[in-house]
């Protein structure tokens, strides 16, 4: 056990998104660095989708993917975590949900509640945007995890917006990535 860890495990869920640069690579190397963490293993990846931007729409279309984590990390330290990577790849925060080289949000963690203002969880607006839920419905299994399976599919079976997602590529992180231990 380190010092920011603590002994049990949990698994958490994170949104991936890049629209400027190799968006492909830059996820992947996301994915990546998560992994050298000591305290956070990447358990499974959705496939990439193609999406097209919200919000700020005067951009590139986005690639998006979805993560799911093992880690020993609280929810803060696992955000930390997770800028500490935006950072490192040149994430620039200029313009509110505008281009980005990299974007993780931490969305679902082993079905904890947060509210304060650095993080909340679960995501706000997860439920809202299908550009999350496809990605995150490939790797979320079935019955499992307090009712967030349901709650994906749920949520995507009424969400309006689907038609501006494109399945991009099937993602094999680890063989894309090279070898690793588990």
């Amino acid at each position: 056990m380190t010092a920011h860890s603590t002994s049990e495990y949990s698994e958490a869920y994170i949104a991936l998104g890049a629209n400027l640069g190799d968006r492909e690579q830059t996820l992947l190397e996301a994915l990546t660095l998560l992994d050298a963490h000591l305290d956070i293993e990447v358990l499974r990846c959705s496939s990439l989708y193609e999406t097209e931007p919200v919000g700020y729409v005067d951009q590139p279309s986005f690639l998006n993917m979805a993560a799911a984590v093992q880690t020993r990390l609280t929810p803060e330290q696992l955000l930390t975590e997770l800028l500490d990577v935006e950072n490192r790849l040149g994430r620039v925060r200029d313009i509110r949900w505008g281009p980005r080289t990299v974007d993780l949000d931490l969305l679902w963690m082993n079905g904890q509640s947060r509210d304060t203002e650095v993080l909340q969880l679960p995501h706000p607006r997860m439920g809202e945007r299908a550009f999350v839920l496809v990605p995150l419905s490939d790797i979320v299994p079935e019955g499992e995890l307090s009712g967030l399976y349901t709650y994906v599919h749920s949520s995507l079976s009424v969400l309006d917006g689907k038609d501006g997602i494109q399945l991009w590529k099937t993602c094999n992180w680890r063989a894309a990535s090279g070898p690793f231990g588990s």
